[in-house]
């Protein structure tokens, strides 16, 4: 029986990048698995609308090259979560065949479980109609008329179908699955070796994220984990764990402080301990899993809702920053005016001033601070590019040539740092399914392909 299981990621984030020289040390200290996650819903709804990926192709290919070399040459399981971005299946058959080519430029074998997460839009629809779904958080509840408008919907798997094709097929070398739990891929041998589910759990819920847990934040980080605790380290001597870091990152994306709820469960960190063990590695231990009385999985979707163009613009004339708020109430109303024929409902225009407010917005503490320069991005969302183009082209020359008072410059209000000044940014995506969905089966909804290369 294992007493300790070493779990080597390069990067919080394959497609990424990550140092070389780092990865090859970690390597060298024989890890029993190479782990990496590849998805997230943090850079917006446009993967699963559109169907694109969150990295190129040839960032996959590099990253995976060397993980492929050090997998092949050191026999060293690959675990890969959330294929593409958003974990879809096209995406894992993308990242099937990346691996594919590599391998038959190297003259590598291996065996792959593709483990895919879509999910049927008549199996969703049915569900909503037998009660097995629910919002995840503020969104209104799931219909079958957004289940139908969404491009793809995908579900977020727990570790149950990681732990059937461990248990079914001892010799696999490489796991790529769809959508999954970020720590799924992490947590998945220290369960099937039976450690304590809490542990693994949150060292996955921690190292998902690379060595974003030093100080300072860094990529390559190696994980121990032991019957009673695990540690971790990372791979750069210039980077350490600090008791500090590592409780810091483990509030990372959570709603509360030592309940984080996930497929089948939650974790319960409000015995947990976190020991300085040596000057760059911390000791974790009295983390739990408490599981939940219903599994459920969250579906995530997205719809294409129209198109989108931009203009940016700088400000430094103080007089008209002092009125911003003014003159763009202006150049919305006169537009407005001038398209009388397009419902205002029909499109939106969207001002977003950095140096004042852009990031925060209405929830910015610092009311009363006086820029000396803005930076002025305006999105307007219609129904055709064209239209989009056309409204963001009039709102900028409304605003380059607005009379406001006090006004002393003749040529132009404002700066244009780009042409073409109205930039067409395609179409636009907006989630519109993130609801957990009740289910019988941890494994029903996750289909495995097995496939040697």
């Amino acid at each position: 029986m294992k007493e300790e299981i070493k779990i080597l990621t390069p990067a919080g984030m394959l497609g990424y990048g990550f140092p070389i020289d780092l990865f090859q040390k970690g390597v060298e200290m024989d890890p029993d698995v190479i782990v990496i996650d590849s998805g997230s819903t943090d850079s917006g709804p446009h993967k699963l609308g559109l169907g694109s990926m969150t990295c190129s192709r040839e960032a996959y290919y590099k990253d995976l090259s060397f993980m492929l070399e050090a997998g092949y040459e050191k026999k060293i399981p690959i675990f890969i979560s959330s294929a593409g971005g958003d974990g879809t299946n096209d995406h894992v058959d993308a990242f099937i065949d990346i691996i594919s080519d590599i391998s038959k430029g190297k003259g590598y074998h291996f065996k792959i479980a593709a483990i895919y997460s879509d999910v049927e839009k008549e199996y969703a629809v049915q569900q909503i109609q037998d009660g097995k779904v629910a919002p995840c958080g503020p969104v209104k509840p799931l219909t079958a008329e957004e289940v139908l408008a969404a491009t793809n919907i995908v579900a977020q798997m727990g570790v149950e179908p990681y732990l059937k094709v461990l248990e079914e097929h001892e010799d696999i070398d490489i796991i790529i699955s769809g959508r999954a739990y970020d720590p799924v891929p992490f947590a998945a041998l220290g369960i099937k070796e039976g450690f304590d589910p809490g542990l693994c759990w949150h060292m996955g819920k921690v190292m998902e994220c690379g060595a974003i847990c030093a100080e300072p934040s860094g990529k390559s980080i190696m994980g121990i984990l032991r019957r009673d605790h695990f540690v971790l380290e990372p791979l750069n001597p210039a980077e350490k764990c600090t008791v500090y870091s590592v409780s810091a990152h483990t509030l990372y994306e959570k709603t509360h402080p030592y309940i984080l709820p996930g497929p089948g469960g939650s974790l319960d960190l409000s015995e947990t301990k976190f020991e300085q063990l040596t000057e760059r590695s911390v000791k974790v231990s009295g983390s739990k899993f408490i599981p939940a009385p219903a599994y459920t999985v969250k579906m995530e979707g997205a719809k294409r809702v129209g198109y989108r163009s931009i203009y940016i613009a700088g400000v430094r004339d103080p007089i008209l920053i002092g009125q911003i708020d003014h003159v763009i109430a202006h150049v919305e109303r006169t537009v407005q005016e001038y398209f009388t024929d397009i419902p205002t409902e029909s499109y939106q225009m969207i001002f977003h001033q950095f140096g004042k407010n852009g990031v925060m917005r209405e929830l910015e503490p610092l009311k009363d601070v006086k820029p000396h320069e803005l930076c002025v991005i305006l999105e307007v969302a219609a129904p055709t590019q064209e239209m989009a183009t056309a409204i963001c082209s009039r709102a900028r020359t409304e605003m380059l040539h607005c009379p406001y008072e006090g006004r002393m410059a003749t040529a132009g209000n404002i700066a244009l740092p780009f042409t073409p000044l109205e930039i067409p940014l395609g179409e636009v995506c907006k989630f519109n399914v993130y609801h957990l969905m009740e289910v019988e089966n941890p494994t029903e909804l996750f289909p495995i392909q097995y496939v040697e290369v």
